[in-house]
């Protein structure tokens, strides 16, 4: 590959030959993956509406994140999970990467809460923005609304000039937003657990046969080449190709994104009320840079405090409530200022015997 976006796969010995499933049934991951495999073959079944094919062979990449849902506590916020599909040099399809896209909804429909995502990546350079840590839509690459149906050669943007093309459905109709200043992020923790999981249903590590892909990745892969018409077969890319590993993020970072995912979880079982009182600090979601201290500390005691009450134990015996509840700590604890900090103490003992007064 080009710039070393597979590198999980060689990392966790995956292969393609004999796909498999973690054995203890279909983890979130998955269902992310096969979701996806979903939007893709439904908006490509939409007649005379459906991606270009011709769009699709010149890719260098495809993101596509599912149910890109807004937080309503958080004014015009929207987050959603989703893959990136990138090519190798031969032009084949390689296996998905796990992505997050968050971001203003500025240009939504009124009234749309969730929303499914195509991205269309026509450069490297785009790409390789992924990868390196975070890419800022429209700031970091210019984005487009993506042309419709087979012979659309260029109904927006006519010479094709954008980095990346969009394309968003809500209901089953395309939705006109406008995804200027969203940041698409990889999602490592997302990759170690769905890889670390097709390699335990394989028996774990230690025999030097390749662990096989899931399923569902190899079924997404073969409907992306068939739709963009690739002649190449569903492979990995030579070894050699995955020796650059990518960025991962300082810990706190890898904190804050799972923390922000698993909220999603707590607050879908929470009316408007409940919401806005355990709800996180805006730049939990979204930006380069994690709220304050302060603002951290303030949504931890209000968790705190529900915990402690046992009038509210039907939520917080359910596991969204104590995972969030957990993260959030972990959460404040990475970013306790004092921590790590250098201790103010007396002068070290002398040979003298201590004063114990």
């Amino acid at each position: 590959m080009r710039t070393g976006l597979g590198w999980i796969a060689v990392a966790l010995g995956i292969s393609l030959f004999g796909p498999t499933e973690p054995v203890f049934g279909r983890t979130r991951e998955a269902s992310i993956v096969e979701s996806a495999a979903t939007v893709l073959d439904e908006i490509m079944a939409i007649r005379l509406r459906e991606i270009p094919e011709s769009l699709l062979a010149g890719a260098e990449g495809v993101a596509i994140v599912p149910d890109v849902v807004k937080i309503s506590f958080v004014a015009g916020l929207r987050r959603g999970r989703g893959v990136l599909l990138v090519k190798d040099e031969a032009g084949a399809w390689t296996p998905p990467q796990f992505v997050t896209l968050t971001g203003g909804s500025v240009g939504y429909q009124a009234g749309v809460q969730a929303t499914d995502v195509i991205l269309v990546f026509k450069s490297r350079r785009s790409i390789q923005g992924v990868m390196d840590g975070t890419l800022t839509l429209g700031a970091d690459a210019a984005v487009a609304a993506g042309p419709l149906g087979r012979n659309a050669a260029a109904a927006t943007d006519a010479d094709l000039k954008a980095e990346i093309y969009t394309y968003a459905r809500s209901r089953g109709l395309f939705a006109g937003i406008s995804l200027d200043g969203s940041a698409l992020r990889v999602d490592h923790t997302a990759n170690a657990l769905y890889y670390r999981g097709a390699e335990a249903s394989f028996g774990g590590s230690s025999s030097n046969e390749p662990v096989p892909l899931p399923a569902s990745a190899v079924r997404l892969m073969e409907r992306l080449a068939r739709y963009s018409g690739s002649s190449q077969p569903v492979n990995p890319a030579p070894a050699d190709a995955f020796r650059q590993p990518a960025v991962v993020p300082r810990p706190e970072e890898l904190i804050r994104h799972e923390l922000a995912d698993q909220s999603l979880e707590l607050y879908a079982i929470l009316d408007e009320g409940w919401k806005a009182y355990l709800a996180l600090p805006a730049e939990v979601f979204e930006g380069n840079h994690g709220p304050s201290f302060a603002a951290l500390s303030q949504s931890l005691s209000r968790f705190d405090t529900v915990a402690a009450d046992r009038r509210y134990q039907l939520l917080t015996r359910r596991q969204e409530f104590q995972a969030t509840h957990r993260l959030l700590r972990e959460y404040v604890l990475a970013q306790n200022p004092k921590v790590g900090a250098r201790l103010e103490l007396p002068a070290p003992p002398s040979d003298s015997p201590p004063d114990r007064r």
